[in-house]
């Protein structure tokens, strides 16, 4: 039980629509009501946001909160570091997907010379950049920031200096960059991206899982793949996106929900196998937002039992 860790991270900063920050909350009241006491029985880490930019217009039009960002992914990733240079199991409980970077970050700050694999489960690629979002909402851009990534040939948006001193900031945390190579980036799952996504995955050759795939194929073929995927890795991090799921038999409590998803009993499979998996130190669950659920509690419900069944796995370890 000393060696898992619950790093609960509140910032909703980078996300489009608001109440991600109450996702943690919502699965600590399925936690209440189960009896199950998991986070009085492990240490909690609760990291500090910049959620009182969200009451304040943002100057960044392409990367929106980019100076709060930049604050979350140092804390983030300073904690990140400590608890894994201890040698602990983490588990992170974040809001939006934007800080996951800085979670990368701290992973490769605590074993700089280790290949970092990143197996990202969502909707979405994540792999946007202040030069191409269409939004500047931050979430979008976490996976850019661990590649270094700017992905210029798809450039649409002119960026202001301010925001781009932002933006290398987070792709400097811990002064190494890039955090992972494409090539040991892996996704499951993602059905909404946008062109230059598509683009810059074809440049970098990194190939998504569709869900048909997971469904329509033997789970061994799978992680058989997968394996293959990560052999050069040294370490394994596993990101979660709540959005992964299919809203139509879960709920839509969550801030970008997209039809077609894996179903959560394809999602524990998926985790309980990388939660057994040597080379996994360290899993995140992000964008739970209670505020959008049209079931009550549903999408916190479903999330606690895969994270209930991933500290089971861990406790036995």
């Amino acid at each position: 039980m000393e060696n898992i860790v619950f790093v609960i991270n509140e910032s909703e900063i980078s996300a489009g629509t608001r109440g991600a920050s109450l996702g943690p909350s919502a699965l600590r009241v399925v936690d209440h009501q189960r009896e199950n006491f998991l986070f009085g029985k492990y240490t909690n880490i609760t990291i500090e946001t910049e959620n009182h930019l969200l009451d304040q217009q943002t100057n960044f039009k392409w990367g929106k909160r980019a100076d709060g960002l930049a604050t979350v992914y140092e804390r983030v990733s300073n904690v990140i570091f400590e608890e894994r240079r201890k040698g602990k199991k983490i588990i992170v409980l974040a809001a939006d997907h934007g800080s996951a970077g800085g979670t990368i970050a701290g992973l490769k700050m605590a074993n700089p010379d280790k290949r970092i694999g990143v197996l990202w489960i969502d909707a979405h690629g994540d792999l946007h950049t202040p030069y191409t979002t269409p939004s500047g909402n931050m979430h979008g851009m976490p996976l850019a920031t661990a590649l270094n990534e700017d992905n210029l040939p798809c450039k649409v948006n002119d960026v202001h200096e301010s925001t781009v001193h932002y933006w290398d900031k987070m792709k400097q945390v811990g002064g190494v960059a890039p955090k992972i190579l494409p090539e040991d980036l892996a996704f499951i799952g993602l059905r909404d991206l946008e062109e230059q996504e598509i683009e810059l995955m074809k440049r970098l050759n990194i190939p998504n899982i569709p869900v048909s795939d997971v469904r329509n194929n033997s789970k061994e073929k799978l992680f058989e793949h997968l394996e293959e995927k990560f052999k050069n890795c040294d370490e394994i991090y596993v990101s979660f996106d709540v959005d992964s799921m299919d809203p139509e038999v879960v709920s839509h409590g969550t801030g970008t929900p997209v039809p077609n998803g894996l179903y959560p009993e394809e999602a524990n499979e998926i985790l309980h196998y990388f939660a057994k998996h040597p080379k996994v130190h360290c899993i995140e669950f992000v964008e739970i937002n209670p505020c959008l659920d049209e079931k009550t509690n549903r999408m916190a419900e479903v999330a606690y039992n895969l994270v209930y069944n991933v500290v089971k796995i861990l406790e036995s370890n």
